[in-house]
């Protein structure tokens, strides 16, 4: 039990605290809005933590939570087949990245991480949504694949441009949640591989990822009852602008 806790017993009670508010305000955005808590994440545990820290403690929560939407949606096999040149090239880029660039510079990997977050925030306000025709995905979807995994292995966030290529393909709402779920969890279990082969990945962080599930979790469900009794476009106006502002301190600060 006590290797179970040792992360946590390293790192203090306030970073502790820290994490557990992370996710728990993670899973909220997520229930809400159906995405956002590897973003929300890695915003928050940056500021205090080395991003390769954060991307460790996010790993677990992020599959566990990307399978239950996956699970949901009804439509895996028609998802996979038009989104697996998506899919590889993710795998692809974060294998690639992770290689080459590694994961062990910590001003360059929170400036990295500020960067993306403020430039996701800047899409999400004032781009409008994405339109991809027929006769691109060929092409773009691999390209954008490539290029998120890149930014993942980079930042530990795995949105940019995957999210808006996927918003921009005309899914219906089933769809669009389980195309994002699927990801999602690409992502994230291709950054797991990226940190595992760079060192970052042991039994503390594992078991420390393990117990984030329980305030991710907590968080999703107040989401869900949030969903139903706010605008949800309000709340998105909200959630960019926040991680605008995140992003801006990390960029500045590193």
């Amino acid at each position: 039990m006590n290797t179970f806790f040792s992360l946590y017993q390293n790192i203090g009670w306030s970073l502790t605290g820290l994490v557990l508010m992370a996710f728990l305000l993670a899973g909220t955005v997520k229930g809400v809005i159906g995405m956002g808590l590897p973003t929300v994440a890695m915003g928050l545990l940056g500021v205090a933590m080395l991003p390769t820290q954060a991307a460790a403690l996010l790993l677990i929560p992020s599959t566990f939570t990307n399978l239950w939407q996956l699970a949901a949606g009804g439509h895996l096999r028609s998802s996979l087949k038009r989104l697996w040149p998506l899919l590889a090239m993710i795998a692809v880029g974060t294998g690639l990245g992770s290689y080459v660039l590694g994961m062990d510079g910590a001003h360059s990997m929170g400036r990295a991480l500020g960067g993306a977050l403020f430039i996701y925030a800047l899409c999400g306000l004032f781009l409008p949504t994405l339109k991809v025709p027929p006769r691109a995905e060929p092409w773009l979807g691999p390209l954008c694949g490539l290029i998120t995994g890149l930014i993942t292995s980079a930042t530990g966030v795995f949105v940019i441009p995957a999210v808006p290529y996927i918003q921009g393909l005309g899914l219906d709402r089933n769809q669009l949640v389980q195309a994002l779920g699927l990801s999602f969890t690409v992502s994230s279990l291709a950054l797991g591989a990226g940190l595992f082969w760079n060192g970052a990945l042991g039994g503390a962080e594992m078991s420390a990822s393990l117990l984030a599930v329980v305030p991710a979790l907590i968080g999703m469900m107040l989401g869900q009852w949030l969903r139903q009794r706010i605008s949800a476009v309000v709340f998105k106006r909200v959630f960019f602008i926040g991680m605008g502002l995140l992003g801006l301190h990390l960029l500045i600060s590193g």
